[in-house]
Formats: C-alpha cells, structure tokens, sequence
C-alpha cells in the first residue's frame, strides 16, 4: 500500500479531496494531508484529520506531532523538518485540487507556502489535478504552466468537463472525481517488477488506443464507446517490463503515465498520419484503438441548424485500413498485434477470419455484448488467436490482461508461438 502526502489548495473543489481519502485509507493507503491557508475556507482540517487518523498541516513553521510519519509508521526519535520528512517518507504527492494559482506556483518554483515547499523538495512522483473555471483553464498562461510541469515529469491530469460552481457556467475544469484520481494514484506507485522480462526491456512498442471520432460539422461527430483503457493498460504494462512506450492517443480522458509518451489524435485519418510516422521505429504494434470504419462523405465547417424536414441523410465513405497497411508495410522483425470488438456469437470466427486477411502475428478478440467486460469497464476477458492456435484468458482485470498479451508477445518474438500469415502480396 502506498503513502499518500495529499495536497489541497483553496477551490470549491476541496470538498472531493473528503471522499479521496476516505476511498484511499478504504483501500489500505496512509494518507497525510497538507492544506494551503485558502482551502481552509472551503474545508476543515479537523475533517481531513478525522478521516486519515493523522495531524493535517499548513504552516511551514508549524510543529508536526507526529514527526513526519505517516499513520501505521513509527515516528523519528527526532523533530525534523516537517515539509523535507513528509515528502521524504511519501510515495506521492498529490495536488488535489489544484488552483489555477497553485499551478502557477509549481510550474514556477515558488516556495510560499508549506505545500510547494514540499513541491519542491520531492523525489517521488507528483500528480496534478486541476480544477478551476473554464476560462482559467484554458487560459495561454495556464496551458503553457501545465507544459511546464509535464515537461519535468510531472502528471497533470486533464480536467473534467461539466457544471462548475459559477451560476450558470459549463466547461472544462472540474476535478477528476474521485475514484478516478485514486485510479492514477495507484497507476503511478504500483510496485515496478523487479527483473523485468528480457524480451521488453528496450524494446520499443507503439499502442494506438481509444476511439476515433469522425465530424459531422463543427460540434457533431460520428464515435464509438472506446475508452481507452485497455490501450493504456498495455502501455503501463509495457512500459513496467522495460519497454520504450508510444501511445496514440484518440480522445482518451485517463490518467497518463510518465514512462509513456502521448501523441493526441481525433480522427481516422490524424491515427493513421501518426501510425506512419511512429511505425517504422516501433518493434511491436499494439492496435488496440477502435477506429471508425465509416465516416461522412463531406463535414460541414460550422454548426448544421435544425432543418424543416424531418430526416437528415448523411453519406458515409470507408475510411482506410490502418492496420492491414501497416501490417503490409512492416519490416523483418516487427510484430504486429490487433485487437477485435466482437459482438455475440461467432466473435472467434471473426477474429480468425481478419487475422488472415489482415496479415497479422496474432489478434485479441473480445465479446462487447457483455456488460461486464469491455467498453469502459475495468474488467476484461479476451481470447487470443496466432496461426497455430488460441489462449482464452478469464475475466480478469485489464492489467492482468495487459500481461497476458504481452506475455504473449514475448513468445511470438521469441519464436514459441508460430508468426501470422505474412501480408497478401500485392496485385500485378
């Protein structure tokens, strides 16, 4: 279980930072809270000291009773320095909710107070989670104060979208709820596998994940349920065992990992632009983003009004198979693994019948008529086809999954497990 130093600036927002701990000491996790002097207005420390069993502290000059320890660790014999003892004993620090002047402050270096103090002196991961007005957030200064921070490591969530205190005001903003933020909490200091597997370490591997979003006009689109999750838990995974991890990312809205680098995309066509710009270096191919296999004729550039007519017909034109060419186009060595949403019966048959056609080393089929597995689920249960064979793996967390695939990866390069067809040749 991990030690959790949690910092809390002055937002409405404050409030969630309760149920955070309460979900997190729930789970077995110590938590220490550190307030900055604003949030003391919007939440007391009395509640924070209630819920962790620990002294909350917010003065830089304030005496810690308990020593820096966190809760189920015996004291130092000593009084030390509360902000160095604290970060030094953490696994994390997390900012939660973290001002639009709290960022400001990190991505500046500032020490004004006992929380960037502490900042500042952390050599364990640090998470961000912001949440402030629209226009805050998206304000040049803001989004270049966020840059900043990302660029030295840190993990700054993206905000939620939605309702925010302001009567009458919607946007992004709203911090992650909290069953996300322990989500990312436990992502970041899940234990690193001590040896990692030989065959990944140094590898490098490219995962396409989410889903693709088609426009129909400026605010419209054509989508799918993909979440992402799955993607990302294979980059974690990946990235864990050793690998040098590439994620393509189609509107996912999860936590990231600071071992893995993120390229953003939208459409089909921005996927498949990146795919073959990053392919050519990667030695393993993860497809595992759900790409849209129509998409409309012709977008219209504004907003398409309410018509008279009482139907709209849309026309829809194929968008290209990403993964069949790059599969076509991959050099000696690549591996190349895709992903099949199968719905209901003969999901097998399907997935064996694309991994001919698509020239592929092996593919994972899912069932997503199931409710419990799959689309935005955190459980999954796959089977994964090769040439010569299938391994069904039980519904299991997407993970453990992640592993399995990986581990089956291993044994494709390995040469265990016999290669896919290889790609059709060309017609003369």
């Amino acid at each position: 279980m991990a030690r959790i130093l949690l910092g809390v600036s002055g937002g409405i927002a404050a409030y969630k930072a309760l149920e955070l701990v309460r979900l997190a000491t729930a789970a077995g996790h110590a938590v220490r809270v550190i307030q900055t002097p604003a949030s003391q207005r919007f939440v007391g420390a009395a509640s924070f000291a209630a819920l962790t069993g620990a002294p909350v502290l917010h003065d830089e000059f304030e005496r810690d009773p308990a020593r820096g320890a966190f809760p189920g660790d015996p004291a130092p014999d000593h009084d030390p320095l509360s902000h160095l003892e604290l970060v030094r004993n953490a696994d994390i620090l997390v900012v939660a909710p973290a001002t639009a002047n709290t960022v400001a402050k990190l991505a500046g270096g500032l020490a004004d107070n006992l929380l960037t103090s502490a900042a500042l002196a952390v050599t364990c991961p640090l998470l961000v989670a912001p949440a402030m007005n629209h226009h805050m957030w998206e304000h040049p200064a803001t989004q270049a104060n966020v840059a900043t921070l990302r660029g030295r490591g840190a993990v700054v969530l993206e905000p939620g979208s939605g309702r925010l205190a302001s009567e009458g005001e919607e946007g992004a903003g709203r911090l992650p709820e909290p069953a996300v933020l322990l989500e990312a909490i436990e992502a970041l200091t899940r234990p690193v596998v001590a040896a990692p597997a030989p065959d990944l370490v140094g590898l490098r591997v490219l995962v396409t994940v989410g889903g693709t979003r088609e426009p129909i006009d400026a605010v419209r689109f054509v989508g799918n349920r993909s979440s992402g999750r799955m993607g990302f838990a294979l980059a974690e995974e990946a990235a864990a065992l050793g690998a040098h991890v590439t994620v393509i990312a189609a509107n996912v809205a999860l936590p990231r990992d600071a071992r893995v680098t993120y390229v953003d995309v939208e459409t089909a066509e921005q996927l498949q632009a990146a795919c073959a710009a990053a392919f050519a270096d990667a030695d393993v191919l993860l497809m595992a983003a759900a790409v849209a296999d129509f998409r409309p004729a012709h977008s219209f550039a504004g907003k398409l009004k309410k018509a008279d007519e009482e139907r709209m017909r849309i026309e829809f034109e194929r968008t290209p198979d990403i993964l069949s060419g790059l599969a076509a186009a991959r050099r000696p060595g690549q591996t190349v693994v895709g992903f099949a949403a199968e719905h209901g019966d003969g999901a097998l048959d399907h997935g064996r019948e694309k991994l001919a056609r698509k020239g592929l080393d092996a593919i994972v089929v899912n069932d997503v008529s199931r409710a419990d597995i799959g689309f935005d689920a955190a459980d999954n249960e796959v089977t994964i086809l090769t040439a010569t064979g299938e391994t069904h793996v039980a519904r299991a967390s997407k993970q453990l999954i992640a592993r399995a695939v990986l581990e089956a990866v291993v044994a494709l390069r390995a040469g265990s497990l016999a290669p896919g067809p290889a790609p059709a040749e060309p017609a003369a």
